[in-house]
């Protein structure tokens, strides 16, 4: 077999650059890219040295963020002017190996599709407040309808008893997260060059209804009074599916980017609070409670930001290798 990332065609490297730009915890950006033979196929495996070993322990949240970056594989090549074909888990022994991606007939771009693929760029993680500024109109109703078409359900938590849960849920896991040195260090070494921003990480994590990570240690030197929090909070969601296989995470990541890049298209970002998910106790009470006994995988706060931080990504040169023994389109 011969790997090296010189030979990789055009083909891959815009593929590979674009599945780039998906989110993932702390910017771990867990994925690793293969073109199977001279822009044939594609494929996108995790790489489990970049997961984070206390933060994902079961490597949930790395898969989904490799969904997230096959979403933007599927739109790259609709770019390209062709349908992607995709096979899900291809090699069921080979638990790297999330999907396969090959060039089907050529058809250019819906319109839609257009606005995910402008988005693609545009779209970044957001941590703190949002800017006191209503959601687009219908917003909600269109993130729906992108969740549903890629297997996942998005739910708006609108009522006060759900967001007061939501709240108390989200604070019970952080603050279990905080109290444990070794969960602390593994967050703080992702700040600054290569991870988050320092500058993104300012806010105080718990400004927001929400509480966030607390990358610079902010909640021990300052504290928030009870009745400032809340402010800047957005709209409040859960994406889950209907099941928990390793594929149901792969489509989360894929419905979790969509939905992402459809509202970056209207200037909307969103804040990830996965914390009460890495915790089985309090991921089983989300899920009775607020996603109505599916599977929950990504809990997001939505809303316009004042400003937005671009975080760095690897060089395409480090994520993508060439397999010539292994091409198959």
């Amino acid at each position: 077999m011969t790997v090296s990332y010189e030979r990789t065609g055009h083909a891959a490297v815009r593929l590979a650059r674009a599945a780039s730009l998906a989110p993932s915890p702390h910017n771990s950006q867990p994925w690793s890219f293969v073109e199977e033979g001279h822009d044939h196929g594609f494929e996108v495996r995790v790489d489990g040295g970049r997961r984070m070993i206390l933060t994902d322990p079961g490597g949930r949240e790395a898969v989904i963020a490799c969904g997230a970056a096959l979403f933007n594989v599927r739109m790259a090549v609709r770019h390209l002017g062709f349908r992607p074909v995709v096979e899900l888990l291809p090699r069921p022994g080979d638990s790297a190996f999330l999907a396969r991606v090959g060039f089907g007939v050529h058809a250019p771009a819906t319109e839609t599709e257009a606005a995910l693929i402008d988005a693609m760029p545009r779209r970044h993680t957001h941590r703190g407040p949002f800017a006191s500024l209503a959601l687009p109109r219908g917003l909600l109703d269109d993130l729906r309808g992108h969740a549903r078409a890629e297997g996942a359900v998005l739910h708006v938590l609108e009522e006060p008893e759900e967001l007061e849960l939501m709240a108390e849920l989200v604070r019970a896991a952080e603050d279990t997260h905080r109290a444990d040195p070794g969960h602390t260090w593994e967050v703080r070494r992702n700040v600054g060059a290569g991870g988050v921003p320092v500058d993104a990480c300012r806010f105080h994590p718990d400004a927001t209804l929400l509480a966030g990570r607390d990358y610079l240690d902010l909640a021990r030197r300052f504290i928030v009074p009870v009745r400032r929090r809340g402010l800047g909070t957005g709209t409040v969601v859960v994406l889950s599916t209907p099941h928990d296989g390793r594929a149901d995470r792969v489509r989360a990541g894929q419905a979790l980017q969509r939905v992402l890049l459809s509202a970056a298209a209207r200037d909307v970002m969103a804040a990830f609070h996965t914390q009460p998910l890495e915790l089985p106790e309090t991921r089983a009470r989300l899920r009775r409670r607020l996603a109505a006994g599916n599977h929950p995988q990504m809990v997001l706060r939505l809303g316009v930001p004042a400003r937005t931080w671009t975080t760095a990504r690897r060089p395409v040169s480090q994520v993508l290798v060439h397999d010539g023994a292994s091409a198959r389109w």
